[in-house]
């Protein structure tokens, strides 16, 4: 397998990093993980937006240029030989001295990894069970949370799990509150009606998340944004969690609730829709574009 890091396409078991890269020794870095389906980055300026973004908080200078990551992510996927991945483009502070830095980190460390996703296996309805977990969303060190190198707290949910495959771990806030999923954003359905955590619970602006708030309220579909307890989850109808990599995941019970999915679905519906999308949208914002119509 081959990796890009800093203009350079490597093997991954010859690629080095420096002892002194501050991304490790300080948690300064950053990644976005997406799919790119039959050569497309989906919703790439959507990430890279929220990457820049998130950057700039970490004083760390980089800019995004379509082309030019869009050529990198190329370059990888022929050297690899694959059509469909998963990405981590990974940003990182760079090297540094010993202490913390204050002036601005102008030599970034760049790095894509991939993993092939054979897009036809993929299709399916997927499922899952939800987990509501004793350990609660930490508070974000920013104003908004970052994808950063700091997993702690999604890696204690999943250690709570002890390893249960096919469960999503279901985060409450310090004050009870819905959260996210461990790798996730959730959402419920209610009465026809959409909900989903606010980002003022503290939740990762999820570009999947975002995506799906835009294409429901393109099909019409009624959606609240909130600050919501348990029990209201604990009473839909449907429930399903989102990210880049997994897309739409139906839960089929959370704890002892289970939830028994119609032939109208709006999971199943969203779902759909969303993979009529992925292999040529750019940006969310886009699906209001006469252009992009299916």
């Amino acid at each position: 397998m081959y990796v890009y890091i800093n203009d350079e396409i490597k093997k991954a078991s010859d690629a080095r990093l420096s002892v002194f890269e501050h991304g490790f020794m300080y948690g300064l870095g950053l990644f976005e993980t997406f799919r790119i389906y039959d050569g497309h980055p989906f919703l790439l300026d959507d990430h890279f937006e929220r990457l820049e973004r998130g950057l700039q908080e970490m004083n760390i200078s980089w800019r995004y240029n379509r082309e030019e990551v869009f050529q990198n992510l190329k370059k990888l996927l022929e050297a690899n030989q694959w059509k469909n991945a998963y990405v981590r483009y990974n940003i990182a502070a760079g090297k540094g001295e010993l202490g913390l830095a204050v002036d601005p980190y102008q030599e970034p460390t760049e790095i894509i990894y991939m993993k092939p996703l054979d897009y036809a296996s993929k299709t399916g309805k997927n499922q899952k069970q939800g987990r509501i977990l004793e350990v609660r969303r930490n508070t974000p060190e920013t104003s908004e949370r970052l994808k950063s190198h700091h997993f702690l707290n999604s890696m204690l949910g999943k250690w709570e799990l002890r390893g249960e495959e096919g469960v999503e771990g279901i985060f409450l806030t310090e004050c009870g509150h819905i959260a996210e999923g461990t790798v996730s954003n959730v959402f419920w359905v209610k009465n026809h009606t959409i909900y989903t955590p606010s980002l003022q619970t503290g939740i990762l602006p999820g570009i999947t998340r975002s995506f799906i708030i835009q294409l429901a309220k393109k099909l019409s579909f009624h959606v609240r944004v909130g600050k919501f307890p348990l029990q209201h989850l604990m009473e839909a109808d449907e429930a399903f969690v989102t990210n880049s990599i997994q897309e739409i995941v139906s839960l089929t019970a959370i704890n002892d609730k289970q939830f028994e999915k119609g032939k109208d679905s709006l999971t199943d519906v969203l779902l759909d829709k969303y993979r009529q999308y992925c292999h040529h949208l750019w940006k969310s914002e886009d699906i209001f574009n006469k252009m992009n119509e299916i």
